[in-house]
């Protein structure tokens, strides 16, 4: 078995050049992009967009009012008993828990 033999600079920067030259052929040989598709994914961008930003001001919302809801228990705990925390009437833990559905629907892109 003979050994192996290292290649020489020239060897290796022709095998180089040669490398180069394929890529560049592969790149030239690709087909152009069609102005109809891609005004279609500009479109697709923006739209996602959109709905990113709607979902971000859903799940924005859905906090604030849930820090709304929790400050306005926490001041009628202060007035009515500083040692007992009522619990959320069913309407405010209805709208809370709406309000994190429609951001997890919004999130997940189903809306």
């Amino acid at each position: 078995m003979s050994s192996f033999k290292q290649p020489t600079f020239q060897e290796r920067t022709a095998l180089a050049a040669k490398t180069k030259q394929a890529a560049l052929e592969k790149f030239r040989a690709r087909p152009p992009v069609d102005e109809a598709v891609l005004v279609a994914r500009r479109e697709a961008g923006r739209v996602r967009e959109a709905a990113q930003l709607k979902a971000r001001e859903d799940r924005l919302a859905a906090r604030t009012l849930e820090k709304a809801l929790k400050n306005e228990r926490g001041n009628q705990n202060v007035v009515s008993d500083k040692t007992s925390a009522p619990a959320m009437t069913e309407a405010e833990q209805k709208v809370v828990r709406d309000a994190k559905y429609a951001a997890r629907k919004n999130r997940r892109g189903k809306l």
